[in-house]
């Protein structure tokens, strides 16, 4: 294993953590939606989790431990996220706050236990299974898979990047006094770009602090 084979592993679980997420809330949003901060089909945290897990556990014996540290590992990546996050776009990304046994709304049993028993069949038999797959691949096929997949990732990442910060400089218009003005920019921001509703659609719980707008357009009324 190298440095190209551990970032093809970390595309691979991202997708397969997309491809989580999509099944899971397709109930909920009563069709499929691209889930995830990014364009493409992965989501990174599920990706940086794969990776913790598969380095820090790999010859843990006691199938209880490994379950108990996969939740931990995984609560504390997804608690960090959210918090990060939050603080870089003034925004929730994802809230749990309705949920049972949550802490802060950004983590909760639930989702934590799930994420344990994940972790247990990653390492047990996902893993062992893919791994020896790729180990087989030549290293001139290698590094064009890997040259390939950073090149998109990366650009995914930049043009990702732009609509979110995009949709935070709605918060630089709770402050001024113009109304109109205000509701206007705001549409503008949210209204106007295909990948800013995609964001928004992947997100419910994603919440663009503009109460304090709302709340300005209702006294000036």
């Amino acid at each position: 294993m190298n440095i190209k084979l551990y970032f093809i592993l970390y595309i691979i679980y991202s997708f397969i953590g997309w491809v989580i997420e999509v099944i899971a809330t397709s109930k909920d949003n009563k069709g499929f939606v691209n889930r995830g901060f990014l364009i493409g089909p992965y989501c990174p945290i599920y990706g940086t989790c794969a990776l913790l897990m598969i380095l820090i556990l790999p010859n843990q014996e006691n199938i209880f431990l490994l379950f108990l540290m996969s939740l931990l590992i995984c609560s504390i990546s997804e608690y960090l996220t959210s918090y990060v996050m939050e603080k870089l776009f003034k925004a929730r990304w994802w809230d749990y706050s309705s949920r049972r046994f949550n802490l802060n709304g950004r983590i909760c049993l639930k989702i934590s236990l799930g994420f344990g028993l994940l972790g247990v069949i990653l390492v047990r038999y996902v893993n062992p299974f893919i791994t020896s797959y790729l180990i087989k691949i030549p290293n001139n096929i290698v590094d064009i898979i890997f040259y390939i997949l950073i090149i998109i990732f990366a650009i995914d990442n930049i043009i990702s990047f732009k609509v979110v910060l995009k949709i935070k400089e709605t918060t630089k218009f709770i402050k001024m006094d113009n109304t109109r003005e205000i509701t206007e920019k705001v549409k503008a921001i949210l209204g106007n770009s295909f990948l800013v509703k995609r964001l928004l659609k992947a997100f419910p719980d994603f919440r663009v602090i503009i109460k304090d707008l709302e709340r300005k357009i209702r006294g000036k009324k």
